[in-house]
């Protein structure tokens, strides 16, 4: 099918990737209960286009650069860790009441969902070595197969996120008249995001 040999096991496979905890999941989780539905699909567009960036950055080819000059790599992979460590600290710090750390605005929602997910070298590694797994070398097309690929990934992860946002908004909503239960989640999270970025760091 257009140069992508075993189409099925590629869907089962990036579905498998998308369940994976990830500081992606938790900034569109964190997004829908801070911001709503709107907040949520904010951080959804911006999941989407980092995805995106990374995927084609992979097929053209940087992911090899990046993956041969640890100089690159470390500078991606610190830049990611310092701003996940900072942001996560942001929330744990915050006092009861204090407006939200991530912003209410869609916008800041879509930005950091973005950078969050851009700032993820592992990624551009991960798309590298998966695309291959699935390209047919005999009856690959070039551009068509690789866009084929792109707009299967930006399908799917349209439609885990539209699943984990109505799922996280339904819980959000029984949640969000008990305080004690949100400021718990809010430290939950930016512990978790403290945790990502330190792994991140430390993982080299």
């Amino acid at each position: 099918m257009l140069g992508v040999t075993d189409y099925p096991a590629f869907v089962v496979a990036f579905i498998i990737f998308l369940l994976i905890p990830g500081p992606g999941n938790l900034v569109l989780i964190t997004s829908t209960t801070k911001g709503g539905i709107r907040g949520g699909f904010a951080a959804a567009l911006g999941v989407i286009l980092g995805d995106q960036v990374l995927s084609w950055m992979a097929l053209a080819g940087l992911a090899a650069v990046l993956a041969t000059s640890p100089v690159a790599f470390a500078a991606v992979q610190w830049l990611g860790a310092i701003y996940l460590f900072w942001l996560g600290a942001k929330m744990l710090l915050a006092k009861p009441g204090a407006a939200p750390v991530l912003n209410i605005k869609p916008y800041h929602y879509l930005r950091q969902a973005l950078v969050i997910t851009l700032l993820n070298p592992k990624a551009i590694v991960f798309y590298m070595a998966f695309f291959p797994l699935f390209v047919d070398p005999v009856q690959n097309r070039g551009l068509v197969t690789f866009a084929f690929l792109a707009a299967t990934i930006a399908v799917l992860a349209f439609l885990y996120c539209v699943v984990a946002i109505l799922l996280t908004h339904f819980l959000a909503e029984r949640f969000r008249t008990n305080r004690y239960i949100s400021f718990t989640l809010e430290k939950l999270a930016g512990l978790c995001l403290v945790g990502f970025g330190l792994r991140l760091a430390l993982s080299r």
